[in-house]
C-alpha cells in the first residue's frame, strides 16, 4: 500500500466527504456551507473522485471546472475516473472536475453565489466568501500532500483556444525544468510559458508558491465541448500521467512543440470597441506583427477598426495567434 500523506481539513471550513487513503477508486464531495438569501442553510457539493493504487506513487491533483463555463476538462476528468482502475496506478489521483461547483451549475465563469474569480482567488481564505474558501481548501489543504498539480481551462462561452499546455516559470523568473517537461509530455503542439501572464492568484500562481510541478491547459471553448479538443485533453492526460510515474507503460515522443510567452504588454491586441468582431484568422495560425486580424463592427455595423498583430513568439522566432476572443 502506497503510504500517502493524510491532508489537513482542520483548517477549512468546507466539509470533505471523500476517502482519500484507502486503496480503490472513491467518489464523495467537498461540501461547501453558506447562506444567503436565495438559500440560508445552502449546502453546496463540489463533486470529487479519488483513484488510490496499491503500489507508491506520486500524489497528482487532477482540476477542472475552475471556471463554471469551460465544458472539456470536467469531461476529461470524468472519463478518466470512470476509465481507470486502482490496479493500473501507482500512488493517489485526485480528481475536482468541478471545483468551481457552483459557476459550473450555473454555467458562468464566475461564481453566482459572489461573482468572485477562482482562478484571480489563490491562495484563497477559510474565513471569506465561497470563491475564497474553496481556494483556500486547494491551496492549503490539498496542494501541500500534493505532488503535481494539473489544471484543465477552455475558452469557455467568450473564447477559443488552440490546444496547448501552459507552463509557469520559477519564482526567480527562469525556465522551470520539471514544469517544461510535464507541458512537452502533455503532447499538445503549442507550450505557453506563462512569464509576466502568470497571475499569482491562479491554480499556477498557488503551486508555483508551493514548489510543486504545476501545468494548466486551454483546450477549445466557445461553449461548447469540441471532439478535437477533448481528445487532446484525454491524450494529454494520459500521457501526463505516465511521465509522472502514476501510469504505466511507453510515452511515445510527439511532434517538437511550438514555444509561445506573452513577454509584455505590447503583445495582446484589444478591440477599441465593445462589438462584433469578425477574425480573418483562425487561432493556432501562424502570423506575423502587422498582419490583419479582423474587423470590429460595433452595433450600428459600421467598421471602425482593423485590428494587427503583434504577437510573438518569444523562443522559436515565430509568429502565432493562440487565441480568438471575441466581446459580446
Amino acid at each position: 500500500m502506497p503510504d500517502l500523506r493524510a491532508p489537513d481539513f482542520g483548517p477549512t471550513r468546507i466539509l470533505p466527504g471523500i476517502e482519500l487513503s484507502r486503496p480503490g477508486a472513491h467518489q464523495g464531495s467537498f461540501d461547501l456551507l453558506w447562506s444567503d438569501n436565495a438559500n440560508p442553510l445552502g449546502v453546496y457539493p463540489i463533486p470529487a473522485m479519488s483513484v488510490i493504487g496499491c503500489r507508491p506513487g506520486p500524489t497528482v491533483l487532477l482540476l477542472a471546472g475552475v471556471h463554471g463555463d469551460e465544458y472539456e476538462g470536467p469531461v476529461a476528468l470524468t472519463r478518466l475516473f470512470q476509465t481507470l482502475s486502482p490496479e493500473e496506478v501507482s500512488g493517489r489521483l485526485i480528481l475536482l472536475p468541478m471545483l468551481n461547483a457552483p459557476a459550473c451549475r450555473a454555467n458562468s465563469r464566475c461564481s453566482p453565489l459572489d461573482g468572485g474569480n477562482l482562478n484571480r482567488a489563490f491562495p484563497g481564505d477559510a474565513e471569506g466568501g465561497p470563491t475564497a474558501q474553496i481556494a483556500h481548501l486547494v491551496s492549503a489543504c490539498l496542494m501541500p500532500v500534493c505532488d503535481a498539480v494539473i489544471d484543465l481551462h477552455s475558452g469557455g462561452k467568450a473564447s477559443w483556444f488552440e490546444p496547448c499546455a501552459l507552463a509557469a516559470r520559477q519564482r526567480d523568473g527562469s525556465l522551470d525544468p520539471d514544469n517544461m517537461a510535464l507541458a512537452t509530455a502533455f503532447g499538445a503542439e503549442v507550450i505557453w510559458v506563462l512569464g509576466g501572464a502568470n497571475d499569482n492568484r491562479s491554480v499556477n500562481g498557488a503551486a508555483t508558491a508551493l514548489g510543486l510541478t504545476c501545468i494548466a491547459a486551454e483546450l477549445g471553448g466557445a461553449g461548447r465541448v469540441g471532439p478535437g479538443a477533448l481528445a487532446v485533453a484525454e491524450a494529454g492526460l494520459h500521457r501526463s500521467l505516465i511521465h509522472l510515474g502514476v501510469l504505466q507503460g511507453p510515452l511515445e515522443p510527439g511532434p517538437e512543440p511550438l514555444r509561445v510567452e506573452l513577454a509584455g504588454p505590447g503583445h495582446r491586441v484589444t478591440a477599441p470597441i465593445s462589438g462584433l468582431y469578425v477574425p480573418d484568422r483562425r487561432a493556432g495560425q501562424d502570423i506575423a506583427s502587422g498582419d490583419r486580424l479582423g474587423d470590429a463592427f460595433p452595433r450600428q455595423h459600421r467598421i471602425v477598426e482593423r485590428r494587427r498583430a503583434v504577437f510573438y513568439d518569444a523562443v522559436g522566432g515565430k509568429r502565432l495567434s493562440c487565441c480568438d476572443q471575441h466581446e459580446h
